[in-house]
């Protein structure tokens, strides 16, 4: 009998932790991603690993459809997203976020997006066009010291002036900065409440990955204006430095050593977990973390643990060996990045799998000994809307190593030789009339300081510019499609319009919130006109900008972008019916705002010259006798 009532004691207590699972609240979130014409998703974290639901509807007093509950789980720090599908098409629709079986108040609405399929008209709009428009910036610097604080006034005026007016938004780089890179493991584990032994795997094998979970959690948790807006606005999300540490650079250049380098991947993971899940991606294998044995001047890694053989070497990146110790996630610049790591830390190339436990790999270990490592994903893909491609460039996990000395040097790539050839097959084959080519790093102007670095006395480099062959190669062959190529940039801290052919354009947007940068830390380049620096010269039609006498804590002049794709518009055979039809050369406007006051600081337009078929009428002949009065 004592058995039986301990046995009921044990179940009656695993059904009351399940419940709390079950019930755990929401922390951070709702976030939404991946919109389309008939679907969302919508993400959230949770206290502790539990669920949650999301409840939606057309009518905001009555949310009349329920999802499938979504478990989250700790190695992802109770993050999870819910899907959800059937949607109408350009359909606005409310929601609210569920936990343990009731509302909270955590909610918002979006809009879908139009169905090409249902506004065909075979005359007047034959490839059932549509009109659309997003906004983009990047720069999103919480710190008093490196930005506007975590007020975020530009998105507060978002929100008052363009909140349900566009479609998405892409935050392009940068949307978070260094913050809480010290937090410990067992921090962590006091926040979701478990015992040192119920720690996931993933996390003692890399303990610094709650240091970066802390840093979307700090920026999603304590602005406001920002939780709101991506709680309202569906959102695509690309990385740059800040995502993983600041400068980071050569995470694709093989035999590298650099503690910044090699902390891709554990930035990376975070990155997903957290908002990348939002995006399109070629690839869908994963980061592969692991802990791997090496021996002194042998080119085979040896990990007990793994299954090399499921990896596709066609989707992988290379192989980061970790720095490992306690300022492997810091930003301070009294951390070595050259010493004070692993031995073997350094970026290694996959050359092959030679069984289930062991790979070959470039260079060879440089010392005896276990660490942890990670095979890297490739993080690049596109979506459609309407006529127009966007494709979002992944500008840091193969970067090779640049030299500002030598900016023309051959074989240096941004890219990598996999993803530039698939961004020139997929335009070249492609019957976009728009496209829209993302790089959270800049085309035409350098990225030549931040605190004052000038280019001729440090190898500070962000953008294009030290890569000369691979952007050259590009712009003359976005040049030859003979369509309007639009390639939006970020890192810069300023925003511009630059006409570099009279089909590519570089359009900048930002920051959100970081402080500006001045002229000198953009190759002290002109506010307008004629400028090249590199062999290509292009011509700033606009810029905002910052100059040197002006001090750091006032170089506040935050900017966003509303891209207004113009495809249709209304010719109705009534008042206040509907009739789309399509213009011959559809526009694209680009106008950029003040992110302070919302004022309309400039706007640029750019149409499909050239591609329609010119139309010529003329008077005919006047008929005998016909009176013209």
């Amino acid at each position: 009998m004592r058995l039986i009532s301990v046995s009921l004691a044990l179940l009656m207590l695993l059904m009351a932790q399940e419940l709390r699972a079950q019930g755990a609240p929401i922390t951070h979130g709702p976030v939404l991603g991946r919109v389309s014409s008939e679907g969302i998703s919508v993400w959230a974290r949770t206290e502790q690993s539990g669920e949650f639901q999301v409840r939606y509807g057309t009518d905001p007093n009555h949310l009349n459809q329920l999802s499938s509950p979504r478990h989250t789980e700790l190695s992802n720090d109770n993050t999870g997203v819910v899907q959800l599908k059937g949607l109408e098409p350009a359909t606005r629709y409310h929601y609210r976020l569920i936990a343990g079986g009731h509302d909270t108040d955590r909610g918002g609405s979006f809009t879908t997006l139009q169905d090409s399929a249902k506004l065909i008209d075979p005359k007047l709009n034959p490839k059932g066009l549509f009109n659309f428009s997003f906004e983009f910036a990047c720069g999103n610097n919480q710190h008093p010291t490196g930005g506007l604080g975590p007020t975020m006034p530009t998105y507060s005026t978002m929100l008052q002036q363009i909140k349900g007016k566009v479609d998405f938004s892409v935050q392009n780089g940068d949307w978070i900065y260094e913050d809480s890179r010290d937090y410990k493991l067992a921090e962590w584990q006091k926040q979701v409440g478990i015992k040192p032994s119920q720690t996931p795997e993933n996390l003692r094998l890399v303990p610094t990955t709650v240091a970066m979970w802390q840093n979307y959690k700090n920026y999603l948790g304590r602005s406001e204006s920002l939780a709101q807006w991506v709680r309202n606005t569906p959102t695509f999300f690309t990385y740059d430095d800040h995502e993983i540490i600041n400068d980071a650079y050569g995470a694709g250049e093989i035999g590298r050593v650099d503690r910044r380098a090699v902390f891709r991947d554990i930035g990376l993971k975070a990155w997903y977990d957290y908002v990348a899940w939002s995006n399109p991606t070629v690839h869908s294998q994963g980061i592969l973390f692991g802990r791997g044995e090496f021996k002194k001047g042998s080119d085979v890694l040896v990990d007990p643990q793994a299954d090399f053989t499921k990896l596709d070497m066609n989707q992988i990146a290379n192989l980061h060996v970790h720095w490992g110790g306690p300022n492997e996630a810091k930003q301070g610049l009294e951390f070595s990045d050259k010493e004070g790591g692993n031995p073997n830390a350094g970026v290694y190339e996959v050359v092959k799998v030679i069984d289930k436990h062991r790979v070959q790999i470039r260079p060879t270990a440089r010392a005896d000994g276990t660490t942890a490592y990670s095979i890297g994903r490739r993080s690049y893909g596109k979506f459609r809307v309407a006529n127009c491609d966007f494709y979002l460039l992944d500008t840091r996990t193969h970067r090779m190593m640049h030299n500002v000395y030598d900016p023309n040097k051959k074989g240096v790539s941004m890219l990598g030789k996999q993803q530039l050839a698939w961004l020139k097959k997929e335009m070249k084959n492609s019957d976009a009339e728009f496209f829209f080519v993302f790089s959270s790093v800049n085309l035409m102007i350098p990225h030549a300081g931040g605190g004052g670095a000038k280019i001729q006395t440090s190898n500070k480099d962000d953008a294009w510019t030290v890569f000369v062959e691979e952007r050259e190669e590009l712009i003359n062959f976005w040049d030859s499609l003979n369509k309007p190529v639009c390639v939006l940039t970020g890192d810069l801290h300023n925003s511009f319009a630059i006409k570099v052919t009279d089909r590519v354009w570089e359009f900048a947007s930002g920051p959100h919130n970081s402080v500006n940068h001045r002229l000198s830390d953009e190759g002290d380049r002109p506010i307008t006109g004629r400028y090249k620096f590199g062999p290509r010269a292009c011509e700033i039609r606009w810029s905002t900008s910052m100059q040197g006498d002006i001090p750091r804590s006032q170089r506040h002049m935050p900017s966003y972008c509303v891209v207004q794709v113009n495809n249709v518009f209304n010719n109705p055979l009534e008042k206040g019916d509907t009739r789309w039809i399509a213009f011959p050369q559809p526009q694209v406007i680009f106008k950029y705002y003040n992110g302070l006051t919302g004022e309309l600081r400039y706007a640029e337009t750019i149409s499909m010259t050239g591609q329609a078929p010119i139309v010529e009428k003329k008077w005919e002949e006047q008929p005998t006798g016909t009176d013209l009065n």
